[in-house]
């Protein structure tokens, strides 16, 4: 960073009132239960001035508590982990089941040598591992209505899950020659299916029953799912009950989505819906994301994409996980588009709307069109425009 950076980050920070940061005496805390009727002590809840919350994405009711499908608050996120309670959600349409964890079984059966069930608690007995990856929906695009990074990008979240190597699950049923998929069923309504390959269920995949030193949450999978690192949302299967050992892929209604995503990144602060109060020091900061690795480094530019500088890495760079990134940056008060770029660390770098048509041989106007977004993983560079009054919007549709 240079002097003036410094110099002008300082005389920012005294000024404070830019943003707000104003000393305050802070009210004692009211006496509060938990929605469950459990007090403060024995289960925690946040104070009353942190609001972020996740939001219904519109497609199911206008009512959130009907919404099967809520985006998470990553515009208020610090670091890379999302909280639980914060985590995106997708549920293919239908309310998380009520399973009750003790009469839960998990059934390896198909192209195996002894078909076998585990009940929750023989597989919390097995050697577990923990594992901080993201999960991404393939449906996480934006649409010209989106007006947040919430709204563009709010169906990735990233945890640290806990469960059993399903190498080692399968390795005990003994897989007989010629198997090369499974096939992994949900307790829900409607019984969503995956198929996988099967060598990368025995590289990489795991049955998770933790998230974040806890057990999943009913959105999340409880008390089972399936975690497939680096692919689509619709192959990390909830409510796990049954894997089948197969020859072939079945035609399940989610086929379509079998690639792991490519790196993704977004700039999180300052992003939609946001102000910049005046000129002056102001910190860039993002995620960065890619289903085949780590990142390996991110950059960000602040005049349209004419030029880019290297952004910083913040905190762990972990394969398959959110990195967090940023950027000192002094904005001169003037009309401007910021846009972040990554690269992961088997040399995949994230496409701009013009490289992306380039490569389908489309227009641009093509590749913005929702048909093109709903044919895989959409994970364009991502342009804010920042007027002169310090409000930002998104870019592609103003």
């Amino acid at each position: 960073m240079t002097d003036k950076n410094l110099g002008s980050r300082r005389r920012f920070l005294k000024g404070g009132a830019a943003l707000g940061l104003t000393t305050a005496v802070v009210p004692a805390v009211r006496s509060q239960e938990s929605s469950d009727g459990l007090s403060r002590s024995a289960y925690g809840v946040r104070s009353r001035y942190v609001t972020s919350k996740r939001i219904g994405d519109g497609g199911n009711n206008s009512d959130f508590e009907s919404e099967y499908n809520t985006l998470s608050p990553i515009q208020n996120q610090v670091g890379i982990i999302t909280p639980s309670a914060l985590h995106f959600n997708s549920s293919h349409g239908a309310s998380p089941p009520d399973i009750d964890p003790h009469e839960h079984e998990l059934m390896i059966h198909g192209l195996v040598d002894r078909p076998l069930k585990f009940t929750m608690a023989e597989l919390q007995r097995l050697p577990f591992i923990s594992r901080i990856h993201f999960i991404e929906c393939s449906a996480n695009y934006p649409l010209p209505k989106d007006v947040t990074v919430q709204h563009t990008h709010g169906k990735t979240s990233c945890s640290e899950w806990t469960g059993v190597p399903l190498s080692l699950i399968l390795n005990e049923a003994g897989v007989r020659s010629g198997a090369k998929w499974i096939v992994a069923e949900g307790a829900d309504r409607d019984s969503h299916s995956k198929s996988i390959p099967l060598q990368r269920a025995l590289d990489s995949c795991f049955v998770a029953y933790g998230q974040n030193g806890g057990p999943l949450r009913p959105h999340q999978g409880y008390p089972l799912r399936l975690m497939v690192p680096g692919a689509g949302g619709f192959s990390h299967v909830k409510w796990l009950r049954r894997i089948k050992v197969v020859d072939k892929p079945y035609l399940t209604p989610s086929e379509r989505f079998n690639e792991l995503h490519g790196p993704k990144s977004v700039i999180t602060f300052p992003s939609g819906g946001q102000q910049l109060l005046e000129r002056g020091y102001y910190t860039i900061s993002g995620l960065a994301w890619s289903g085949a690795g780590r990142i390996q480094s991110v950059e960000v530019s602040t005049d349209g994409g004419r030029k880019w500088q290297p952004a910083s890495i913040n905190g762990p760079v972990l394969p398959v996980a959110h990195t967090r990134f940023s950027l000192a940056w002094n904005w001169n008060g003037k009309e401007t588009t910021i846009m972040s770029r990554c690269t992961d660390d088997v040399g995949q770098v994230q496409p701009t709307a013009i490289e992306f048509a380039r490569s389908r041989g489309v227009s641009v106007d093509k590749v913005l069109s929702r048909e093109v977004r709903r044919q895989g993983h959409w994970n364009l560079v991502f342009p804010w425009k920042i007027a002169s009054d310090g409000q930002v919007q998104h870019h592609y549709w103003v």
